[in-house]
């Protein structure tokens, strides 16, 4: 007598994952694939540098840019867990301090940039230090600013009534892109600002 075999099973309660959550991971690996190449080129050339200015001379750790755009991690969170229990008004308010943090840190790393290039003359073409610097610390505010666009948008809908419960998984994927985004800075701060100094 042949067995016939059985398919594995299943736990009755898996659900498959719906096709934002699994983009967005897939967004979040290959972002996080290329932020590795820049860390890992930062890495490389520190101390390499053969002119000045080094980063020793010019770099300061951000302490209010750093405890600003963690703290952000924090009131997104609150603002999805809002929108999840039907809390539109609460989440509005969240998702504004969320963008007014997040605001802070690019308007704290223009004003960093400005001093780097007028007061000490560092700019992308002025060393090793210079070019690994801006095309790290550059690509990350740029991931900071397609961040703040998106939760603009959601605390735009928030505001006009058309964000309902019913889109709180949209929002949870901006948070995830947002919270990795704060997971990269982390990194960001730690090569950047303690090891390369």
């Amino acid at each position: 007598m042949t067995s016939v075999p059985h398919p594995a099973a299943t736990p009755a309660d898996w659900v498959q994952p719906s096709k934002g959550r699994v983009g967005m991971v897939g967004l979040i690996v290959a972002e996080a694939s290329l932020f590795a190449v820049f860390v890992v080129a930062y890495l490389y050339y520190i101390g390499k540098s053969l002119s000045p200015p080094y980063p020793r001379d010019v770099l300061a750790v951000p302490v209010l840019n750093t405890v600003c755009l963690l703290s952000s991690s924090a009131t997104v969170h609150l603002a999805v867990r809002a929108l999840e229990h039907g809390d539109v008004r609460r989440s509005g308010l969240w998702l504004l301090a969320t963008v007014l943090l997040g605001a802070e840190f690019l308007g704290g790393t223009m004003i960093e940039w400005y001093r780097l290039i007028y007061h000490h003359g560092l700019t992308i073409g002025t060393n090793l230090f210079g070019s690994t610097f801006f095309a790290l610390v550059g690509f990350h505010a740029g991931h900071v600013t397609v961040g703040l666009v998106l939760l603009a948008f959601a605390l735009a809908f928030a505001w006009s009534g058309a964000l309902k419960a019913a889109h709180t998984e949209r929002v949870e994927m901006v948070s995830w892109y947002w919270h990795f985004v704060d997971g990269v800075w982390v990194v960001v701060l730690t090569v950047v600002y303690v090891i390369g100094r």
